[in-house]
């Protein structure tokens, strides 16, 4: 009776250290696996990867993890969204991804392509405006901007945009671009201003932009556009008036676009508020967005008695203290305004005489 007692005893222990073993073997068997998952993920998470030339990705704009991995592995960047969730989750770093463009290189591991997205420069696009151009040709210029969103209900008021080029990610707003032009154009004419030398014919911000954009529009040569200024500002302060033709365009189109032909006798003598030839002082407003360099022309102009510029064949203009220089200027000018025009008359003429010639000898019958 006892030896059976102790056999079944006997028994249920080694049934408890079977179970036992086979426990611990099983944590064993999963611990071993755990270390090879481990091994496999980092090992793949760290090898050169599968992309064999620089590759373009856009993560999504609130775009968490999961979707990140997803959309990588779908357009082939990488090849178990798995690893790469992992990757990140044991880094840390799940929750730093930035919406943006990047650009990965050629062979980047999971784990490069992480950094990137986390602590890369999103690339970046630019926008050029010209200096001159208007506050309407500057929207125009951003609406036809492909990598920029949003719409721009308004056009800006003239001359509160500084000209420069700007960068940009894809998918930012054109509205954030419109801040930054109207930003840096309030820094730079507040910086300019202070500049300014003692005497000049204009006492406020406001004036200060409309002579620029003047400036601005009247010489496309930078060297030139202190004289230029000068110009203004002397007149100004011998009460004459501007007398100005880009001021006569503003007032026609309304800065949209160029006029596209000459002013018209009838243009000069209508009185506008923008027109110069007609009205004493400035214009009602600025008639385009100056740049840097026309701002500082007006806020130090060159020191000349000049009073009138015109045209002088170069690009550029001659000055002259006196009307009676100035129309000699003025003849000097409309005398190679009317040899060009005889160039390109004899030479029309003679591309037409060619075309004639040519066609003439295609008519006449081959023998």
């Amino acid at each position: 009776m006892a030896d059976s007692k102790r056999g079944k005893k006997r028994k249920k222990q080694n049934g408890v250290v079977q179970t036992l073993n086979a426990f611990l073997t099983l944590i064993v068997i999963g611990l071993v696996a755990a270390v090879a998952l481990v091994y496999y993920g980092v090992t793949e998470f760290n090898k050169p990867g599968q992309i064999s030339t620089e590759t373009v990705f856009v993560v999504p704009e609130g775009a968490g993890l999961n979707v990140v991995a997803k959309k990588l592995e779908d357009e082939r960047v990488i090849n178990n969204m798995y690893v790469f969730r992992f990757g990140a989750v044991a880094s840390d770093a799940d929750a730093g991804l930035k919406r943006g463009e990047y650009l990965l290189p050629a062979n980047a591991s999971m784990k490069q392509i992480l950094d990137t997205l986390i602590e890369g420069r999103p690339i970046q696009y630019t926008v050029t405006v010209p200096e001159g151009f208007t506050s309407w040709q500057t929207v125009e210029r951003l609406r036809s901007a492909q990598n920029l969103t949003g719409e721009l209900d308004e056009v800006p008021a003239e001359g509160s945009l500084l000209p420069n080029t700007y960068s940009f990610e894809r998918g930012s707003s054109r509205a954030d671009v419109i801040v930054q032009m109207k930003e840096a154009h309030d820094k730079v004419v507040a910086d300019i201003w202070a500049t300014r030398v003692e005497g000049l014919p204009i006492k406020t911000v406001e004036e200060f932009v409309i002579l620029a954009s003047i400036v601005e529009k009247e010489t496309g040569v930078a060297s030139e556009r202190p004289e230029v200024a000068a110009v203004f500002v002397n007149r100004l302060n011998k009460g004459m008036r501007l007398q100005s033709d880009p001021t006569i365009i503003y007032g026609i189109t309304k800065g949209e676009g160029p006029l596209g032909r000459g002013l018209k006798r009838s243009e000069i003598d209508t009185k506008t508020d923008y027109n110069t030839y007609q009205i004493d002082g400035l214009p009602a407003g600025p008639i385009s967005n100056p740049g840097v360099e026309s701002l500082k022309a007006v806020a130090n102009p060159a020191q000349t008695d000049a009073l009138y510029f015109v045209a002088d064949g170069t690009g550029g203009h001659a000055f002259a203290p006196t009307y009676e220089q100035h129309q000699k200027n003025v003849a000097a000018w409309r005398k190679i305004e009317k040899e060009r025009q005889q160039a390109a008359d004899a030479e029309a003429e003679a591309a037409k005489d060619a075309l004639e010639a040519e066609q003439s000898d295609k008519s006449e019958p081959s023998n």
